[in-house]
């Protein structure tokens, strides 16, 4: 079977759906979240959308009060699951191309959600319908399942499998080729600080400061609000020559009765933390530099000292790494100070698939002048090198791009982790930048293609 020929016979159709699917803004709205719509209506609308073009393709259907859906084909007991999500970060500021325009130009389709993981799902989705267009025999049933709050707490997957079979096998298509076999534990954690400075000269009064979206996301985009000071032009050349030394961009302005200051990074998703540039950690850093009132000055003395320079969790006494997967990362994805209200920060942690997060959870409880006031934990996933599931993607990968199909550990989370026996698979390629979760986020269509070849050969044989 040729399964690029068959492909490229719709590679039109494929192309123009995909960009359809890409305008759709699905990101979580707690504004406009109904019965029906758990996580707004734009994540509705996306899940909907995919749903009634299954039905309409004649696959069997189901929506699970809009939380998570499924398209289905086959017969027989055992399920082969291609878990996808339809929900996509915020876009974010910086963008060249419209986030929601689904821009072709060099060969590269630009969205949110092109590579994650909105692109890879309409790849999936047309990976089934040409399997089923064929009419190839089947012995198993194939289940694209939909999640719709991956990006956030997975509360799609809870309520899915508290209603629905599991799949004995599958894979995610939200990751890299070849094979993600590992993928570290995720913990989200909420700190509440106590930090008082009383060794400071008062000149700024720190009124708010805040950064980042989410816990998943590198912040591109830090804000710090201070009291009216004397001498303006003095503060603005002192941020100026750290802007210069740092080789950030930011501005300060005054606004009413107080100086405003902002300040721009790169963002990154959070299980590379290094490929961005956190604007909060700056910011921090620059306001520790100035005397600041004995709160406001703790509490940025506090983030500079547990978190610049170190993403690996060495300040905070959690570092630790394996051979399988790599070393522990954090990421300070978000920061509130409200002078007279809270002061919390926002980690997200990925650790080494041997490590335990109680022990990370005991030693952030220890962290002196702070409070562990949230801790969530997703275990590591781990699946042996030799399992049918394995061997049969390396066969499919090898054979469709001719490359060895290595095993690859990620501390990035899919929904394959949701699976006894699931693997991320694809779409990024080797040598791709992985831009999901940045400004300008594309796919190169060569890529979606390719993906839909290798899908398609993969959801036969795994269910022939």
């Amino acid at each position: 079977m040729n399964w690029m020929k068959e492909v490229l016979k719709r590679k039109d159709e494929i192309i123009a759906e995909t960009q359809t699917f890409l305008k759709i803004k699905s990101v979580l709205d707690d504004a406009t979240k109904e019965e029906g719509a758990p996580f707004g209506a734009g994540i509705k609308k996306a899940l909907e959308h995919l749903l009634h073009k299954g039905e309409k393709d004649g696959f069997q259907t189901k929506n699970l009060e809009g939380y998570a859906g499924h398209i289905e084909m086959g017969e027989g007991h055992e399920i082969v699951g291609v878990l996808c999500h339809v929900d996509v970060v915020p876009e974010g500021d910086g963008w060249k191309f419209d986030p929601y325009g689904a821009v072709i130009q060099d060969g590269k389709l630009y969205a949110r959600g092109a590579l994650d993981d909105k692109g890879p799902t309409m790849a999936a989705y047309y990976a089934m319908k040409i399997v089923k267009e064929l009419g190839l025999p089947l012995s198993k049933r194939v289940r694209m399942i939909i999640g719709t709050d991956e990006e956030s707490d997975w509360r799609c997957v809870d309520h899915y499998f508290k209603h629905e079979e599991m799949p004995d096998i599958g894979f995610a298509p939200d990751a890299d080729f070849p094979i993600i076999y590992a993928e570290k534990g995720i913990i989200d954690v909420v700190l509440k600080i106590d930090s008082v400075c009383e060794n400071t000269e008062e000149t700024y009064s720190l009124k708010t400061f805040s950064s980042g979206r989410r816990f998943n996301m590198v912040p591109d985009f830090a804000k710090a609000v201070i009291g009216k000071c004397a001498d303006l032009s003095e503060l603005q050349n002192i941020f100026k020559q750290f802007l210069q030394r740092e080789h950030l961009n930011g501005r300060i302005y005054e606004q009413q009765s107080d100086v405003v200051i902002e300040l721009e990074g790169i963002s990154a998703h959070a299980m590379e933390p290094e490929n961005g540039r956190n604007a909060g950690i700056y910011l921090a850093a620059f306001l520790s530099t100035l005397p600041l009132d004995q709160r406001g000055k703790g509490f940025v003395n506090w983030i500079s000292r547990y978190f610049s320079g170190d993403i690996r969790g060495k300040k905070l006494n959690i570092a630790a790494q394996d051979e399988v997967s790599g070393e522990l990362t954090v990421n300070i994805g978000i920061i509130s100070y409200e002078r007279e209200g809270e002061k919390t920060v926002g980690l997200n942690i990925r650790y080494p698939v041997t490590e335990k997060g109680a022990n990370i959870q005991r030693k952030l409880a220890q962290l002196p002048d702070s409070e562990l006031v949230r801790f969530s934990d997703s275990a590591p996933h781990y699946v042996q090198k030799d399992h049918p599931l394995i061997r049969t993607l390396q066969n499919v990968y090898e054979e469709q791009t001719g490359q060895k199909a290595e095993l690859i550990a990620i501390g990035g989370g899919t929904y394959a982790r949701s699976l006894k026996a699931g693997v991320a698979f694809g779409p990024l390629f080797p040598g791709r930048s992985d831009v999901a979760h940045q400004k300008d986020e594309y796919i190169y269509i060569d890529d979606l293609l390719k993906a839909t070849a290798i899908y398609a050969q993969a959801i036969y044989e795994l269910a022939k």
